[in-house]
């Protein structure tokens, strides 16, 4: 398995600059993992009334790599989110969501989690899917949870013109390999684990 060079070459192909990037695994060895990109961009509709298009629809894929451990997992998107200028990472635990006391918002979490593309009331949210376990996926994620990271890249990304890092090469991108190790897991139970990987002494003066 290989995300960053997954999202690299599906960048080249889409053309559009990043807002953001994830990957949504089930706690359970060798399961296949969905990664997400979020592209930003406006298709046209045709229509005069709606000039501005609507948004291009996010892409999420299927990979079906083996892996052993959770921090395989970690230093996979560690390794892409340095390398795509990110200034951080975050990784959420979440317990399932079909059982006793969840809340409506955890199962709305869980189906975005998993890109389900029946939120209709969701426009953002639509994706193009090449993931043909997706449905099996979410659906497992809802009886025994799911791992979500989660990073918004520089490089190839819409946030190349706002990031003030000094970490950070000409192009937005940074050398590998990444300085930061991953932490252990410790559950589904609604966890957030925040790598932080960009850095900013300077002080600016206004």
């Amino acid at each position: 398995m290989d995300v960053f060079e997954t999202i690299h070459q599906q960048s080249q192909v889409v053309g559009l600059p990043l807002w953001a990037v994830s990957l949504t695994a089930i706690p359970c060895p060798n399961t296949p993992v969905l990664l997400t990109l979020h592209w930003h961009g406006f298709a046209p509709t045709g229509s005069s009334v709606d000039r501005l298009g609507t948004p291009v629809p996010g892409s999420a894929l299927q990979l079906s790599d083996p892996w052993t451990s959770m921090g395989q997992l970690d230093n996979q998107m560690l390794d892409a989110a340095w390398r795509f200028g990110a200034w951080d990472l975050v990784r959420e635990e979440r317990r399932a969501c079909s059982t006793a006391g969840a809340s409506e918002r955890e199962a709305l979490d869980c189906r975005q989690a998993f890109a389900d593309e029946d939120l209709h009331d969701q426009p953002d949210a639509l994706v193009v899917s090449e993931a043909p376990d997706r449905d099996e996926l979410m659906h497992l994620g809802e009886r025994v949870g799911y791992v979500r990271w989660v990073f918004r890249p520089v490089h190839a990304g819409v946030w190349r013109m706002v990031a003030s890092d000094e970490t950070l090469g000409a192009d937005g991108s940074r050398e590998p390999p990444c300085p930061v190790s991953a932490r252990p897991a410790v559950g589904t139970r609604l966890r957030e684990t925040r790598y932080r990987l960009g850095r900013q002494t300077r002080i600016f003066v206004g």
